[in-house]
């Protein structure tokens, strides 16, 4: 299973819950802002500045040091046509890239599908969750799911035989209806005996870590600690899945988004800071998005479900710098009280798909798109 290649690595950082675009990169310059914004705004002498016009929420420092580095792309207004507003809805679309209809199949599964077409390798996908996510979900394309990485190698017997069940009735409510009602149990036995079998090779991936890295104490500071074991390995994982939030700021959302922000953006440091301490990071980018933006007005104590978004890449193969235009808060501009993306989500997928894992985009987005050139 060890591979000597460096092969391209995709980790994607899911900010679950609709993260605020415009507390997260800030148009400071702008009086409208804090016009819409009197309760939630940034004061403007907290914004740390990228230029003259936009800056980042002050809890983001690490994302400043990178920016500055040249690692971190910023790519604003991204979203789709006609937004549901709904989280369950938007981040189907995202997950599937059908906003038309009802998508079946995960983009990135069907990543995993051409990168590992005869299923050499059943950690070639690791989701790092209690459950997979939608983007790695196509029948029949082998996913590892990651709990608790470090747990994996202290587990009894007692508690691996429970893990194993509460896994195949994962697996049993994802792909029953998907399958159909002829073959759905020989289907949930290879899927199951692959997941756990790629649950199994994962165990060694923390005996084989050292590390002088410190990451916080943190949901997501854990969860990119064990991406960075599973990396460091040498397992040949191509594509890692995580989470964090909820980012759903509907009423007390200053302390709420600060501490979320903070613990993000620190434990993507810590993580590339790892990854560089070992010659590790060079093969790595890391594409970090949310279902949606929110409303420009905030609500007096939060702010509600928007559209247009931004989303961050970041990695030693970065271009760094700012891509596609903020859209305008002007409030003629705005649809429903948001401002509209300008840049379709798919076209970045695109240009991690061809220009970093070298693979035909359009079967997997489903069409041809914009895309944003913030790759080295």
């Amino acid at each position: 299973m060890t591979t000597t290649s460096k092969e391209p690595v995709l980790v994607v950082l899911q900010m679950t819950g609709g993260n605020d675009y415009l507390n997260t990169v800030i148009p400071y310059s702008d009086g409208m802002y804090y016009d819409y914004r009197p309760t939630v705004g940034v004061a403007e002498e907290n914004v740390i500045p990228i230029d003259s016009t936009v800056g980042l929420h002050p809890e983001m420092r690490p994302f400043k040091d990178a920016y500055d580095e040249g690692d971190l792309a910023i790519i604003h207004g991204v979203g789709y046509a006609n937004s549901p507003r709904s989280h369950f809805r938007s981040m189907d679309i995202w997950h599937t890239c059908e906003p038309d209809t009802l998508g079946t199949e995960g983009w990135l599964g069907k990543v995993v599908r051409e990168l590992d077409p005869n299923k050499e390798n059943v950690v070639t996908a690791v989701s790092m969750g209690p459950s997979m996510f939608r983007a790695l979900s196509v029948p029949g394309v082998p996913v590892a799911c990651v709990d608790n990485l470090d747990s994996y190698g202290l587990m009894t017997n007692v508690e691996e035989a429970k893990q194993r069940e509460r896994l195949l009735e994962r697996y049993k409510r994802l792909y029953g209806p998907a399958v159909g009602s002829g073959p759905v149990m020989d289907f949930l036995g290879q899927t199951g005996l692959d997941a756990l079998a790629g649950a199994d090779i994962l165990k060694i991936a923390p005996q084989r870590y050292e590390s002088s890295v410190e990451y916080a104490e943190t949901s997501i500071g854990r969860k990119l600690r064990s991406i960075a074991q599973i990396h460091m390995a040498d397992l040949g994982t191509r594509v890692f899945y995580v989470d964090q939030g909820s980012y759903d700021s509907h009423s007390n959302q200053e302390g709420m988004h600060d501490k979320l922000l903070a613990d993000m953006s620190r434990g993507a440091q810590d993580f590339f800071d790892d990854l560089k301490a070992h010659d590790a990071a060079d093969n790595v980018i890391m594409l970090i998005f949310s279902e949606f933006g929110r409303r420009t007005y905030d609500n007096g104590s939060g702010t509600d479900h928007g559209a247009a978004g931004a989303v961050f890449m970041l990695g030693d193969a970065v271009a760094g710098g700012q891509y596609s235009t903020y859209p305008s808060i002007k409030r003629e501009d705005l649809e429903q009280g948001d401002p509209v993306p300008n840049l379709d989500f798919r076209g970045v997928y695109s240009t991690i798909i061809e220009d970093w894992l070298r693979l035909d985009a359009n079967p997997i987005v489903g069409g041809t798109f914009e895309k944003p050139r913030f790759l080295n």
